[in-house]
């Protein structure tokens, strides 16, 4: 059979339609081929287009990581999964060397990210893992009034800060900060405050402000310049006037900048919980001591395993994750239009693409 596909031949140019032949009938054990319904279009896929971040993949590559859709064929042993409708992990662990066995499955020799690995989701199919995938009650998401589609998302825009909050240890009535409220940071608000946390939120888009409030952020700030002193004292003013502690705030940095990096690192109090979520390759000057003077921890967070999917579709479908304020559709066929949009910061959603080969877009 014929996948079509938006590729990538070189950093900076636009990607090209190109079709690759694939026998379904020889899939390998346990691989199946998921038609793809929807691709989220993240940061990262800029990275690899604009700035020459380096793919595992040689080039050319479908980009695409944040994937929906039915799978429609199957190999020995992934028969079952024939007909559902998925949720396609961004990171998926081979989920048995020793590092997934002690879970830290994140950081899997073996593991497998689609759109860097091997061929993603900007295209009608994807060859996966059946180990990794997360199931969708289609009746449960009718019923919430959502189309799969809208679901690609979750596999790193709404898992990743999830189990960056995981690793927090947040539990309810945790102060919880975000510094960086784009698509993943706007997330991670409305994930902290389904779990219990009081939730403030930084960043320097007032449109991003104004929607954190919606996500139910429960205090906002537009960031003006290098204000990390000011900004600490009246965090920490607001905190003691909402009979929240000063001390082992869970800060999150979802900016991927490093101004927003330098602010997050700012913020610690004694006990506090710095999760590093953006990315940037820009270096930043910080003055690490302050973990040791603060008792404090940082930690990165690499993708989310995929045993946690499952809450993360139930929080969704449940309407305690509002995804339709965040994303929304586009045809695939805008590819490169929406991608220059984004890169150029002119888009205030998080674009999913549908794929629409059939209509002979080119």
């Amino acid at each position: 059979m014929e996948i079509h596909g938006w590729q990538m031949d070189a950093v900076g140019a636009p990607l090209r339609r190109a079709v690759r032949e694939l026998n379904p009938e020889v899939l390998g054990p346990g691989t199946v081929l998921v038609e793809v319904a929807g691709c989220g279009v993240c940061h990262t896929d800029l990275g690899f287009l604009f700035d020459g971040v380096p793919t595992r993949h040689p080039l050319p590559l479908t980009l695409g990581h944040e994937i929906a859709g039915v799978v429609r064929y199957a190999g020995a042993g992934a028969e079952s999964w024939v007909g559902e409708a998925v949720v396609v992990p961004a990171v998926i662990p081979c989920g048995h060397c020793a590092l997934c066995q002690a879970g830290r499955g994140a950081i899997c020799k073996a593991q497998l990210f689609p759109g860097n690995d091997d061929h993603g989701g900007f295209a009608s199919h994807v060859k996966v893992p059946a180990h990794g995938l997360c199931r969708v009650d289609t009746a449960r998401l009718a019923a919430a009034g959502l189309a799969l589609a809208e679901l690609s998302v979750v596999a790193d825009a709404v898992t990743t800060p999830y189990q960056a909050i995981l690793n927090s240890g947040l539990a309810a009535g945790d102060l919880a900060i975000f510094v960086g409220i784009g698509g993943v940071g706007s997330f991670g608000v409305q994930i902290a405050k389904a779990l219990g946390a009081t939730v403030a939120a930084l960043d320097v888009d007032p449109v991003k402000v104004e929607r954190a409030q919606a996500c139910g952020a429960d205090w906002t700030h537009r960031i003006f310049g290098d204000e990390s002193r000011e900004l600490k004292k009246r965090i920490g003013g607001w905190a003691k006037e909402q009979g929240l502690p000063a001390t082992g705030w869970r800060i999150f940095e979802t900016s991927g900048h490093p101004a927003g990096q330098a602010l997050a690192f700012s913020l610690l109090v004694p006990g506090a919980h710095l999760g590093v979520v953006g990315y940037t390759p820009e270096k930043v000057t910080l003055r690490l001591s302050n973990l040791m003077a603060f008792d404090a921890t940082a930690r990165g967070t690499w993708g989310c395993l995929p045993e946690h999917y499952p809450a993360v579709v139930d929080l969704v479908l449940d309407g305690k994750l509002d995804i339709k304020l965040l994303a929304e559709r586009h045809p695939m066929s805008q590819i490169n239009e929406l991608f220059n949009a984004l890169h150029a910061g002119s888009l205030k959603k998080r674009p999913v693409l549908i794929p629409d080969f059939e209509e002979g877009s080119s």
